[in-house]
């Protein structure tokens, strides 16, 4: 519920001032080292995996009340097979599809996030040298790479739905 319910904007400062200053176990910002991604990606990681693991929970559970599981039990297939087989593979659609909406809120996420741990990217371009100075040509490119890799992300997850439900066709 916390990954949830907390923005990046209160999740990162929380990590840095608890692994970063209390504990000194990474450096409150920069990309100088290796380790130094952990907290940016814990920061931005947070939500989008929790609301995965709720919805693969939801639908896993779902999933597991059909009939087609069911006759799989009946049939002698192994509970391991009947997991992965049957009922990931068709609990998967909707996580599929949360997966494919998330990438533009881990765009926008991605923005604060930058800002939070001074990390040279998309989103401080945007936000110092776009926004702050007024560069509206920049500010238009900015948003056009976001939005070109979102409809990116959109047809992938189309991809994919094709790949794991045959039934579902391109049109």
């Amino acid at each position: 519920m916390l990954g949830i319910s907390l923005p990046t904007f209160v999740i990162g400062p929380f990590l840095v001032y608890l692994f970063a200053v209390q504990l000194g176990w990474f450096s409150p910002t920069g990309s100088l080292y290796p380790e130094d991604i952990v907290l940016p990606a814990v920061t931005l990681g947070a939500a989008l995996s929790a609301i995965l693991t709720r919805m693969i929970r939801s639908s896993v559970i779902e999933e597991l009340g059909e009939d087609y599981v069911r006759t799989a039990r009946a049939k002698g297939v192994s509970e391991r097979m009947v997991l992965f087989k049957h009922v990931l593979k068709n609990g998967l659609i909707p996580v599929v599809t949360i997966l494919g909406l998330q990438l533009g809120v881990l765009l926008a996420g991605a923005i604060i996030t930058e800002k939070i741990f001074n990390w040279q990217g998309l989103g401080l371009l945007l936000l110092e040298d776009g926004i702050g100075k007024r560069d509206y040509r920049l500010v238009q490119g900015c948003v056009l790479v976001i939005s070109v890799t979102y409809i990116i992300a959109n047809s992938l997850t189309d991809f994919v739905y094709r790949k794991l439900d045959p039934r579902i066709r391109l049109s």
